[in-house]
């Protein structure tokens, strides 16, 4: 079968696909035959070397889409046949992957291949930022930095659907502010004086919720338009560099800054993610909540597909097709 692997860490040319063996399907697995997957900025890190990984050839993607054509002898909740979303194990550019039972979802007809794959990562992590992370609250006002990526456009949309009062958006430039504002967000911005726009359009009190995945001087600044008993959550560094804080900004103001990582609850507490994955895939069946899909390209660009990714031009998923049809 074939599979994107890496065999050094470096730029989109060091994507090669190979012939390999079919993956073991173990006790507690699934085989699945993938459709279609998706490219995330984790899949960037650990083609880079970011991500600490160090072994070659290595598997590179997170979330796929497709059919699953075998299961161990202790998996109960899931059948041959059936149409499903995963987290599999050893990268997700491939013809087929292995996933856990418990990284695996069933998904119904009304949900193309396309939308299933963009949807894992964005859909799921968005959900569990909002609800279990920040614990949201009717009425609040949430704050979505990177508003006009996958995760973007997607928490934009589960805000409004889970009681958010207002939403706002941060972006890199104005030529993003289309896709956001077709999110459904109330206010979209650029990050240059952000906070001070923030608090402007909140009338000084502030965002209750504020996801932040650039990290750095964003983190910094983002603590200046926090409300009092505001949530911060910090779930990613895209921006690469470190921010820091003073634990006078947030003991008197009863705020919070809060760490999610969606890799370590896959490995640590999968269990975690079932009621989020059956949430999100409702909203989705029922057209309640779009994915947006920027691009799609064949397994055989998956060089071209990073380059626009690692560009920060892409506005919403990008998805890659493994059968070509």
């Amino acid at each position: 079968m074939k599979r994107v692997v890496i065999e050094k860490f470096g730029g989109p040319e060091v994507l090669k696909i190979k012939e390999v063996d079919m993956p073991r399907v173990g006790s507690n697995d699934v085989l699945i035959r993938v459709e279609k997957t998706s490219v995330n900025f984790a899949d960037i890190k650990k083609r880079t070397g970011r991500k600490g990984d160090a072994y070659f050839p290595m598997g590179i993607g997170l979330d796929v889409a497709g059919v699953v054509t075998s299961v161990g002898d202790q998996v109960t909740d899931l059948a041959i046949g059936q149409r499903v979303i995963a987290f599999p194990a050893n990268g997700s550019y491939a013809e087929y992957v292995v996933a856990k039972q418990a990284l695996t979802f069933v998904i119904p007809d009304e949900i193309d291949f396309t939308i299933a794959a963009a949807c894992p990562t964005v859909s799921i992590l968005s959900y569990k930022l909002l609800m279990d992370v920040a614990r949201l609250q009717k009425g609040d006002t949430v704050l979505v930095h990177a508003a006009a990526g996958g995760v973007g456009t997607t928490a934009i949309q589960l805000a409004k659907l889970l009681g958010a009062g207002t939403v706002i958006g941060t972006v890199s430039h104005e030529s993003k502010f289309s896709i956001v504002e077709e999110a459904g967000v109330d206010h979209v911005m650029l990050y240059d004086n952000f906070s001070k726009h923030v608090n402007d359009v909140t009338n000084g009190i502030g965002a209750d919720i504020i996801l932040d995945s650039i990290a750095g001087k964003i983190s910094v600044q983002s603590i200046q338009c926090l409300a009092k008993f505001g949530r911060l959550v910090h779930f990613g560094n895209s921006g690469g560099e470190i921010g820091s804080f003073h634990t006078n900004e947030l003991h008197s103001s009863c705020r919070s800054v809060l760490g999610f990582s969606l890799g370590t609850t896959r490995k640590e507490r999968p269990e975690l993610l079932k009621e989020a994955s059956r949430q999100v895939v409702e909203y989705i069946a029922n057209k309640r909540l779009t994915i947006k899909v920027g691009a799609e390209f064949p397994i055989e660009e998956v060089q071209k597909a990073h380059e626009l990714l690692e560009s920060r031009k892409s506005i919403g998923k990008i998805v890659l097709n493994v059968r070509g049809h």
